[in-house]
This record gives structure tokens, C-alpha cells and sequence, in this order.
């Protein structure tokens, strides 16, 4: 069984989430961007738990590729360094998304199940 972070140290990554979410927001509001969109694209990321549906490897893989600060970071730096609007705000609602889940305490999955994460688990049972 993995074993949860402490209390102490889960609450200060909550919080990292909650700083993420919270500036990301803020950044994209600089933008002028439209917040329809914010809010159309906010949970798309969420779409990557499909890959549970291939099993908890593909599932944790899938979510993790989707949830990972690597993808939204590139798009950011796309959209300030090749001036391209819409990467960074696309870059920004995803930030504020992974922010919001680690924010509730959902981590980085392992392949072990959908319950287990690096924030400690989550849920009632594993359901898959």
C-alpha cells in the first residue's frame, strides 16, 4: 500500500493548488480572454480519465499525462515566446484546472487503482 504525505505536507501542496488555481485565474482575467471559454475548457482535462477505461495502467498514464504541469507549462511558454494568444490562455485555464484538482486533493495517479494517488488516497473504494 502507498503510503499518504503526511498531514502537514499534504496540506501545503493543497495550498500550492490553490496559489496555482488562484494566479492562473488571475492571469488569464489579464488577458481579455472571453471567460466562456475559461469555462468551456475548464474540465477538459478530465476527459483523460477515459483511459480507465483500458485498464488502471492506460487509466493512470492517461491522467497523469493530462495533469501534469509539463503540458500546460509548454503552451504557456508557446504562447509568450511564438506570441500565440491562444496557447497561453489554453495554458493558463489548464493550470488552473490541475491547481483546482490538487486544490480538492487529487494527485497524480498511480497505476495501482484510481484511488491511489501521490496526495494520499481518494474516494470510497477502487472501482476499477
Amino acid at each position: 500500500m502507498i503510503a499518504p504525505p503526511p498531514g502537514g505536507v499534504r496540506t501545503v501542496l493543497r495550498l500550492e493548488g490553490l496559489a496555482v488555481l488562484v494566479a492562473a485565474t488571475l492571469a488569464y482575467g489579464q488577458l481579455g480572454a472571453g471567460w466562456g471559454a475559461f469555462a468551456m475548457l475548464f474540465f477538459v482535462p478530465d476527459f483523460s480519465l477515459l483511459g480507465y477505461l483500458a485498464g488502471p495502467k492506460v487509466g493512470a498514464a492517461s491522467y497523469n499525462a493530462a495533469h501534469s504541469y509539463l503540458g500546460p507549462l509548454a503552451a504557456i511558454a508557446l504562447g509568450v515566446l511564438g506570441e500565440q494568444p491562444v496557447a497561453l490562455a489554453a495554458g493558463l485555464i489548464w493550470c488552473a484546472h490541475i491547481g483546482f484538482d490538487r486544490l480538492l486533493g487529487f494527485g497524480l495517479h498511480y497505476a495501482s487503482g484510481f484511488g491511489t494517488t501521490h496526495l494520499g488516497r481518494i474516494g470510497r473504494a477502487d472501482p476499477w
